[in-house]
């Protein structure tokens, strides 16, 4: 090809919106999860009362530990599968990387992190006040509760996977991202990830005080910390848009520049 033919191809490039944006990949991945967690909840409405008030019958080991063990062995794995292909597949060139594709990658960052989102509203809004629901009418005999084993071994784990995959995405395809630390976009992931290490404080704490009757005990003021932080995607939001539009500009004079690099020159004498 030519320079001229590649100026040419340069300026029949498609700025229609589907040029940038794929519906695939998010619409399959927000059925995936709205999916999952029906299925979580049908579960624990069929087996949740016949099978999960008493951990030492054998029909709880059946339903519920059995789950438990299935849970880890998938999300462990997830967890492993795609944060090391994100690592892998980097981009190793960020400073070469065109504007169009920088465009797309913003655009994909926005769908991740919202996917991410998705997660965490069906983990805070719904699962975790079920929790709360559910203490207040079942006294606990074991930390592995049916809704123990649905919220904090299946739910949380799985916006921990999207929600550090974003983070790598974004750091490994991005030379915003890349370049420095975005302060929002870790505290949104960190906040809601170290949920993890404080369940082991809360279980800790209910070894050793009843405090079922209210929910709003000191013992949970590191949920309500380590949930609300995800509000920083707020910022990052508004860090995203500022990139993202000037890659526009770029890629506007980029265009333009191309434009009237391929536009025929008059011929002298004419």
């Amino acid at each position: 090809m030519t320079k001229h033919e590649s100026l040419e191809t340069s300026v029949a490039q498609d700025w229609s919106p589907r040029a940038f944006i794929s519906w695939r990949g998010l619409l399959l991945s927000l059925a995936g999860v709205f999916s999952l967690m029906l299925a979580y909840r049908c579960y624990q409405q069929i087996f949740g009362w016949s099978a999960g008030l008493d951990a030492t019958d054998p029909a709880f080991d059946a339903y519920w530990m059995n789950l438990l063990k299935g849970e880890l062995v998938v999300l462990t794995t997830s967890w492993a599968g795609l944060w090391s292909y994100l690592w892998v597949t980097r981009d190793r060139a960020l400073s070469q990387l065109a504007p169009r594709e920088e465009i797309r990658r913003y655009i994909n960052l926005i769908f991740f992190i919202f996917v991410y989102a998705f997660a965490v509203y069906w983990t805070g809004s719904f699962f975790a006040e079920q929790d709360a629901s559910w203490h207040q009418t079942v006294v606990r005999d074991t930390p592995f509760t049916p809704s123990h084993v649905v919220l904090f071994y299946g739910t949380m784990p799985l916006f921990v996977l999207f929600g550090v995959g974003s983070l790598l995405y974004a750091m490994t395809r991005l030379p915003k991202f890349a370049e420095r630390l975005s302060l929002p976009l870790i505290i949104a992931v960190a906040g809601p990830f170290l949920i993890l290490p404080n369940l082991g404080f809360n279980e800790w704490g209910h070894a050793f005080w009843l405090m079922e009757e209210y929910f709003s005990a000191p013992l949970h003021w590191g949920f309500v910390v380590l949930g609300w932080s995800v509000l920083a995607l707020g910022g990052l939001l508004v860090q995203i848009l500022q990139h993202l539009l000037d890659a526009i500009r770029r890629a506007e004079l980029q265009a333009g520049l191309a434009d009237s690099l391929a536009e025929p020159k008059p011929v002298a004498g004419s």
